[in-house]
């Protein structure tokens, strides 16, 4: 699924609704889309944002689904950062921020997680939901009672913050082997490569995962070992060599990680490997 990505959804500044309408037109539906049943509870994100704003809480980044259908366009799938930009909860160059997943044409629940986001590499983290409480609302039941869940789920992932910044502090102070790096990279290239059948055909080897882009990140820490293998599985940008049948050489670059749902999916498969890790240097 092709989304409108980019920077508008790796920013961190405030976005108006004007701003919103252009990106994401489908925060403000306030209907169903027409193939809904009448039991289908709309939930308008645009509500929930305002709400949000009251508490000094913005978006600062939106992206939304390409609609297969035209008519789709103004319901479906979107994905937004928010963050509480004046009283801002982070870590060093980490910051607490929450994903608001939500779509009025059926393609997928509300949904409402924690976050953390790296600025020096504009990097998005997804806390698993295991290990951070996040909010689901089926669009069911009367509009009072849904709204009711969500405002209640969403606050309740806000209180989260202080503790979701205890992984980046703890696992910064956890020092990697070389082949303890390795072990971690081998397993996210397989998450991010391997097939139904857990096959893996791509030239990119596990080991490039492991490459950094600014010197900051050449440290041997959990943290920031996690943070580079993250950074190459979800953005793309690696260029793996191989050979073809015929023995000729050829070169491959890995495209980023651009549905929602993919990117949410493996986001928390990675943050898992990363709880693997600190559980067995803790032991």
């Amino acid at each position: 699924m092709n989304m409108l990505r980019g920077n508008f959804y790796q920013q961190a500044q405030a976005l108006s609704e004007d701003r919103l309408r252009q990106l994401v037109p489908s925060v403000f539906a306030t209907t169903a889309h027409e193939s809904r049943s009448d039991r289908f509870a709309p939930i308008p994100t645009i509500e929930i944002i305002r709400g949000l704003a009251r508490e000094g809480f913005a978006v600062v980044g939106a992206r939304q689904a390409r609609a297969k259908q035209e008519g789709r366009r103004d319901y479906t799938k979107h994905l937004l950062r928010i963050r509480q930009l004046d009283k801002q909860i982070s870590v060093g160059d980490t910051v607490f921020e929450m994903l608001m997943k939500n779509a009025n044409d059926g393609s997928c629940v509300y949904d409402f997680f924690a976050s953390l986001f790296k600025v020096a590499c504009l990097n998005g983290m997804v806390v698993d939901e295991r290990t951070i409480s996040s909010v689901k609302v089926r669009h069911s039941g009367s509009p009072r009672e849904v709204m009711g869940k969500v405002i209640e789920g969403t606050y309740s992932v806000m209180k989260e913050g202080e503790r979701a910044l205890e992984y980046p502090r703890k696992w910064s102070t956890l020092q990697l082997s070389p082949p303890e790096r390795l072990a971690l990279a081998e397993q996210a290239h397989f998450l991010r490569f391997a097939d139904n059948e857990g096959n893996v055909t791509t030239p990119v080897k596990p080991e490039q995962f492991l490459q950094v882009s600014r010197e900051e990140d050449r440290k041997p820490d959990l943290w920031s070992t996690f943070n580079v293998i993250q950074e190459n599985a979800v953005k793309g940008g690696v260029t793996g060599v191989g050979r073809d049948a015929n023995n000729r050489t050829f070169r491959r670059t890995t495209r980023p990680i651009n549905g929602i749902d993919q990117d949410v999916k493996l986001n928390r498969a990675l943050w898992q490997l990363g709880e693997k890790m600190a559980e067995l240097k803790a032991a």
